[in-house]
């Protein structure tokens, strides 16, 4: 088994216009991100070198890139881009879990959120 460790990206906050709703396109929210990322180890941890390792500057700013570009109906088809991405663009990433949080989501009640979590496992 190949030594990893897990790198988080916790609570992304960003404006964009994802759902259903015309009102949700046309009014806009935040949207908050989660992305924990399983990572071979490699020579990045005893060499201290971070072209050896997922730079997480970057990865925000490819998350980023994501949320607020092309509108998506669903949050699960955002998340499973994003996981999608981040194993394609760094290929020591073996497993990418992408949550996203709609606080403002159309539902009739009271509720803090709506959350998903999806969980894209690369190819080796």
């Amino acid at each position: 088994m190949t030594p990893t460790y897990t790198i988080t990206l916790k609570n992304c906050a960003f404006f964009a216009r994802h759902g259903v709703h015309d009102e949700e396109e046309f009014l806009g929210q935040r949207f908050f991100v989660d992305a924990e990322l399983v990572v071979e180890q490699g020579s990045a941890l005893r060499e201290d070198r971070i072209e050896d390792t997922v730079h997480y500057g970057i990865a925000f700013a490819e998350i980023e890139k994501i949320i607020t570009g092309r509108r998506r109906y669903l949050i699960e088809a955002l998340a499973l881009e994003i996981a999608e991405m981040l194993c394609a663009r760094w290929p020591q990433i073996q497993r990418a879990k992408v949550s996203i949080r709609k606080p403002n989501a159309p539902v009739p009640g009271v509720l803090d959120y709506v959350a998903v979590t999806v969980e894209h496992v690369a190819k080796p």
